[in-house]
């Protein structure tokens, strides 16, 4: 299984509705996408305007290819995007190790 991380920062002052385009975007769009497995969002205490969404997947390509090549992936953007105060970095990771 892969772990998408996408780190976002989002416009000051909007973290009200941004918390429900998040979660909308994330069971309207991603969850249907071939190869989801699942999702967590945190949003930071420090840094009110930052947020971590990870998102688990089959394969890299199920993210990379599948979804980022689906409208899916426009009606994702097009829920969140207006929110970003710049593009979200995001990586993908490998499981190493975990607790029980």
């Amino acid at each position: 299984m892969i772990l998408e991380l996408a780190d976002i920062e989002i416009h000051p002052g909007k973290q009200t509705e941004f918390d429900s385009a998040i979660v909308n975007g994330v069971q309207n769009a991603i969850s249907k996408a071939k190869g989801f497995r699942g999702y967590k969002i945190n949003k930071g205490i420090e840094s009110p305007e930052r947020y971590v969404l990870m998102v688990f997947w089959d394969t890299l390509e199920n993210h990379t290819v599948d979804f980022r090549g689906s409208e899916l992936f426009t009606q994702w953007r097009s829920i969140v995007g207006p929110y970003f105060a710049s593009p979200p970095k995001v990586e993908h990771f490998d499981l190493l190790a975990k607790s029980d």
